[in-house]
Order: C-alpha cells, then structure tokens, then sequence
C-alpha cells in the first residue's frame, strides 16, 4: 500500500466510519468496482468526486455521473452534511492525482444538495443527491435519466453496466492487506437478481457481485448503474449487503417520480 499523508488518512477514515454506520444498520454504502475492468474513454460523464464541509474540509469520496454540463448526479448519502461542497475528477487514472485528498482542486466544483426527503437513519429510501457545478464543464456526451417507471418489467438476469472509482478487491479485516483500492475508473457489468421485491420496495433493486460479472464495492458510492450499454442511469449506487463485497448491491432507481421530479428540477434551473 502507499503511504498515506495525514489529509488522505482522514478522507480514507471518514469513509470507512460511514461504511461502518451502515453496516450496523444492515447495509453499507458502497460503490467502486471489483472484478471489473478498467473503463479506459469508455464513459468520461462519470467523475469522482470529494466531499467538503462549509471549512473546506474533505470528508469522503464518491462516484457520480455528469447529465448535463451543470448537474452531476450521485447518492444522497453522499451529498448529506456536512457536505457544503465538492470537487469533482472526469480523468480515468487518478492515482497518481496527489491534490484529490487536500487541498482539493478538481476538473469542476459545486455546491451539494440531498434528497428533501432523505434520512439519514434509513438512507436507502432517498438514496439521491446532486452537485450543481459552478461553472458549466462542457462534454460531446453525457448520461441521461430514465422514463418514468421504466423498470417495474425488468427481467431478472438483466444486464447493467457499473461504473466507477475505488476499491477493486475487498478482503474480510484480518486481510486488510490484501485490499486493491487504486483511483482508477472501471467498469463491470452485473445482472438484475431483484426489482419491486419485499427486499427492493418500490426504490431500489439488486445487482450481482461476483467473479463472473463483477459489481459495485466500498470506496465511494453514488456511482452509476446504466441500462445494458446505454448512457441512462437507472440506479445511483447505494449500499452493499457485504462487507466483503460478495452477493449483492442496492442501487437506488432513477425511474421513480420522487427521484425524476427532483432532479429534473435541477436540470430546468438556468
């Protein structure tokens, strides 16, 4: 592993703590990709993003998408406060990107906003959050929302394409070592294992995590869930039911009128 400075240290702390919340909770936020491969130009809407307090202190990090030269979109709880602002990074290879612990100076920086009605307590109700850059970071392409309700007719074994930044292979605490967590973009593809279930409710779906299709792991949630290999995001990564990013993730659907109606509201503000 590199060596960490003290600023890394506290971003790479304040994570785990959050992780560690959760799991007491029974889910854990996650995101980050494990047995993926590396997305190369392969999406440059998606971005990695830090997390800042109204200080302009970092506290964590996330995977987003960028869906208009203004808005980019991720998971509540990783816009909730403290989180005043962030710094957000387009490149696919960041390891070597010193400046994304502190001082932070991204590609774009914006202001968060969480879900009106997220809880903190039950995050995965609400599991959305947007940052509006200050400026507009203009790309050929970006990624797009769903139609409403488009997902209650998904078959199971659907295929998804994640997408994102962090931890590419977790292990259980006594080989902590052993954990690969470059800042690199990647990408996998899992299938849908549940929709509209008495696990889901109405707000979320399962997508599998293993050797074959790869998934979603801890690092930084809010990552994007696409159509097959489309550019509409149909869940913001949410929460793992492993620790050791295994079975499952929850990815927070986008098709949903609390979800569209919010932040389509973003998309129409000059």
């Amino acid at each position: 592993m590199h060596r960490r400075t003290a600023a890394r240290w506290s971003v790479r702390v304040a994570v785990l703590a959050t992780a560690a919340l959760a799991v007491a909770l029974g889910a854990a936020p996650a995101s980050a990709i494990t047995h993926g491969d590396l997305d190369g130009d392969g999406h440059p809407y998606v971005g990695l993003m830090v997390a800042k307090d109204a200080g302009g202190n970092p506290l964590w990090r996330c995977s987003g998408t960028l869906i208009s030269s203004t808005v980019y979109l991720t998971a509540g709880h990783c816009t909730q406060a403290p989180a005043a602002s962030a710094d957000i990074w387009f490149g696919s290879d960041l390891t070597d990107a010193e400046a994304i612990d502190f001082p932070a100076h991204g590609d774009a920086q914006g202001t968060t906003y969480v879900h009106p009605d997220y809880d903190p307590a039950d995050f995965r109700v609400r599991d959305v959050g947007v940052v509006v850059l200050d400026e507009a970071f203009p790309l050929a392409e970006y990624g797009a929302l769903p139609a409403l309700d488009t997902f209650d007719s998904l078959q199971k074994k659907a295929t998804f394409t994640t997408v994102g930044y962090g931890v590419q292979r977790m292990f259980p605490e006594a080989a902590a070592w052993k954990i690969e967590s470059e800042r690199l973009r990647m990408v996998a593809t899992p299938r849908l294992l549940q929709v509209n279930s008495p696990s889901t409710g109405d707000y979320s779906m399962l997508l599998s995590v293993n050797a074959n299709t790869g998934g979603a792991c801890f690092g930084d949630s809010g990552g994007p869930n696409f159509v097959g290999d489309s550019n509409v995001v149909a869940a913001v990564t949410s929460s793992s039911k492993s620790d050791i990013c295994t079975s499952s993730t929850r990815g927070f659907r986008m098709d949903r009128a609390w979800a569209l109606d919010w932040v389509e509201g973003f998309l129409a503000t000059p």
